[in-house]
């Protein structure tokens, strides 16, 4: 399973690919609103860095960018999409799945566009992903377990969809908040999660470990005082 970040700031992706060996990045509206940066600064920044980087398109470092949320009409989201993707050959289009988004992807798809659609919340969203061909689908997680949903059978389900037919579109678990949603999506067998930096160093955390820590440096250093 790869790990993605979930982040617009251009240093922790420096940070997390260091450190986590990310494979792969996914912004949206929210993060530039965290950072205060409009979408195309960020844009001029993940190009620059993924060309100093030496990544030569999206199959190496997928890089998703969302298209401006306000845009309704398929034809105004294919025609952002289309200037986006030129900005960098590593950018994938990230399109809300509405009706109008889907037809947007579908058609970008057939020129050889590669989308990610995001804002899905259930099995047949998920489907329709599929069945245009998308790049990724990215099932959101937390947003619906904030409203008491049990989401493990609906990412089951999901996995379970696309291998019964074979659909070849890439499962981005999203809008994931802790470790166990980590574990859970590797063990369904999902290809991909996006989280938040502090998600992932949570995730490698265990008070269990600080624990042992210090117990064996307790036991370590009482047999070298002596």
């Amino acid at each position: 399973m790869k790990f993605f970040l979930d982040s617009s700031d251009i240093n922790e992706v420096e940070y997390a690919f260091q450190n986590f060996g990310i494979e792969g990045v996914t912004t949206n509206p929210r993060q530039l609103a965290v950072i205060g940066k409009k979408e195309s600064e960020v844009v001029r920044e993940l190009a620059e860095w993924t060309a100093s980087r030496g990544f030569a398109g999206s199959r190496e470092f997928p890089v998703s960018i969302e298209v401006n949320p306000n845009l309704e009409r398929w034809e105004d989201i294919y025609r952002e999409a289309k200037l986006i993707v030129q900005q960098g050959p590593c950018f994938i289009i990230k399109i809300p799945c509405t009706e109008q988004g889907l037809i947007a992807a579908r058609k970008l798809e057939k020129e050889g566009v590669r989308t990610n659609v995001t804002l899905v919340f259930s099995r047949s969203q998920a489907i329709a992903a599929a069945r245009l061909g998308a790049k990724f689908v990215s099932p959101f997680v937390g947003w619906k377990e904030n409203y008491g949903e049990d989401t493990f059978d609906y990412l089951n389900d999901i996995i379970r969809i696309y291998k019964n037919y074979n659909y070849q579109t890439e499962i981005i678990v999203a809008a994931v908040r802790s470790g166990k949603v980590i574990a859970d999506a590797a063990k369904m067998g999902a290809d991909i999660v996006t989280c938040s930096l502090e998600t992932m160093k949570n995730s490698v955390y265990h008070p269990f470990t600080d624990y042992g820590i210090r117990f064996f440096t307790e036991s370590w250093n009482s047999v070298e005082e002596q």
